[in-house]
């Protein structure tokens, strides 16, 4: 057995700065449309895509089962573990990284929730949408500090025109 000390007194708080996204228009429908179809329920999916320059780039979305029972998946949303290794399995099959995931804030901003980030991943991109009175409002997207202490929000594009905060008018 062997022992190592360590100081931490004086280590630094690591965090992440935000990998852009850049989501086709069809794609960013893509998810209105789920969180509409699903309202009052919050729905989720899979980001599938690829890491170019720097920017994920989305290719593929797949919608997932929000397994809560139904007075949880109102608020919050859950996927089990072997949707998850079937999504991995989907993605490394089609040559594509999970980048992340999504889902909807039923009559709530497209912002995270503290139980969103006690779940959450410091790599992976989280694109929340929030939909009002069962409509699109808008997209945000964001990703887990290092430390784990918050988000920072990232710039999600769709086609050419970079969005932080949609407004979900064009």
């Amino acid at each position: 057995m062997i022992g190592i000390d360590v100081d931490l007194t004086n280590a630094k708080t690591t965090t992440t700065r935000a990998v852009p996204v850049r989501l086709p228009q069809a794609l960013w429908d893509e998810i209105a449309r789920h969180g509409e179809a699903t309202f009052p329920d919050e729905c989720c999916g899979a980001l599938l895509g690829r890491e170019d320059n720097g920017v994920r780039v989305v290719e593929r979305l797949l919608p997932i089962d929000n397994v809560w029972d139904e007075t949880e998946r109102r608020r919050r949303f859950m996927i089990d573990g072997r949707t998850v290794m079937r999504v991995e399995k989907d993605a490394a099959r089609e040559r594509m990284l999970v980048l992340g995931y999504y889902h909807s804030h039923p009559d709530a901003p497209a912002r995270p929730s503290e139980f969103d980030r006690e779940w959450a991943l410091p790599w992976q991109t989280y694109l929340i949408a929030s939909i009002r009175s069962g409509r699109y409002d808008t997209l945000t997207g964001w990703q887990l500090k290092d430390d784990r202490s918050g988000y920072d929000e990232a710039e999600v594009s769709r086609d050419s025109g970079t969005v932080t905060r949609d407004s979900g008018t064009d």
